[in-house]
């Protein structure tokens, strides 16, 4: 069989809609030495494929980092399934907070130089040497009694719709640039306790390592991220002291925390925390819009998208030849609109 996904989109998106039985959304990732990553993406593609299961999964010599979709009733029989991988054994799986089993249509697996781009050259660096694990009791335990540094490693519109109580934003759209900045934003508080955290824990666990790496002494970050401190904090009844909403990679974009709506329409300023992607093909900015402004600009980001949207389809392809693809699905806040 073809190692690839053939089929359209829309059709995979159909029948995706047309399934009888419930998806389960989750997420993991694991640093290890992975000597081939092609051989390890192929043979995990032939048999996460043959369980119905859809989603992004990373590959490269320092591991997996994976999010996707698994039919409820083959969960066991994926879960046993990576358990049979040594370094695998025993994985944690973040299950979604908030999940309609919709996140993915189709299954892709990719080999990467790296699980996440974090720009680091040194030799020296070693992603053995990482922060402490915090639990959410123990994280929930030191934001109330020490004095704690809490710092987000997720990307700006990621923080902006939902964050923990305090947490300081590192002020940039790709975590290559962050981990330099949040060093020297920190530079005067070496000897302080500093907290990372980000979605599922893939990049503050990189960065709690970088941190040390950097001369900080007491580096910890938040075991399976914003996902598992969530699961854990309500099954144990424990305050949650998340606010708003946690942004996700996949079709959802988003799932709710708390009813805390901290961000705003990024058209009209009311508060929203709903993203969206602008409608017109040449641009698919990621922004935020509420339901007024969704039906004033018919979910586009701007008039002049608008105005685009409105165009017959084929001459709205002829307007986006030679347009970079880099700009789809462009997250950068310097594009924010209002209009």
């Amino acid at each position: 069989m073809a190692l690839h996904n053939r089929v359209s989109a829309a059709e995979l998106k159909q029948r995706l809609h047309e399934e009888t039985f419930k998806r389960v959304t989750i997420s993991f990732y694991q640093y290890a030495k992975i000597e081939d990553p092609q051989a390890f993406r192929d043979a995990l593609y032939l048999s996460l494929f043959d369980l119905g299961v859809f989603g992004r999964i990373y590959v490269a010599n320092e591991g997996i980092n994976a999010q996707i979709s698994v039919p409820e009733h083959n969960f066991e029989a994926f879960r046993d399934t990576l358990y049979k991988i040594d370094f695998l054994n025993g994985i944690r799986l973040n299950i979604a907070v908030d999940d309609d089993g919709k996140s993915f249509y189709v299954l892709k697996i990719k080999v990467r130089e790296k699980i996440v781009a974090d720009g680091i050259e040194d030799p020296t660096f070693d992603m053995s040497v990482r922060g402490k694990y915090l639990n959410a009791q123990a994280f929930n335990e030191m934001v109330d009694t020490t004095e704690t540094i809490i710092v987000d490693m997720r990307n700006h519109y990621e923080y902006e719709v939902g964050h923990f109580e305090g947490a300081i934003e590192v002020p940039s759209d790709t975590f290559r640039e962050q981990l330099p900045m949040a060093v020297d934003m920190l530079k005067d508080q070496k000897d302080k306790n500093i907290i990372m955290y980000c979605t599922g824990g893939i990049r503050c666990e990189k960065a709690s390592a970088y941190m040390l790496h950097a001369g900080f002494q007491n580096v910890y970050h938040l075991e399976g991220g914003i996902i598992e401190y969530t699961n854990k904090a309500k099954s144990q009844n424990l305050p949650v002291k998340f606010k708003g909403k946690n942004f996700v990679f996949d079709d959802r974009l988003g799932e709710r925390i708390t009813d805390d709506i901290i961000s705003e329409c990024h058209q009209c300023g009311k508060p929203c925390d709903t993203h969206i992607n602008c409608a017109n093909d040449g641009c698919h900015l990621l922004f935020i819009q509420c339901e007024e402004c969704a039906a004033k600009y018919n979910h586009c980001c701007s008039e002049a998208c608008q105005t685009t949207h409105a165009l017959p389809p084929e001459q709205q392809a002829e307007l986006r030849k030679g347009i970079e693809k880099g700009l789809m699905f462009n997250k950068s806040r310097r594009r924010r609109n209002r209009v």
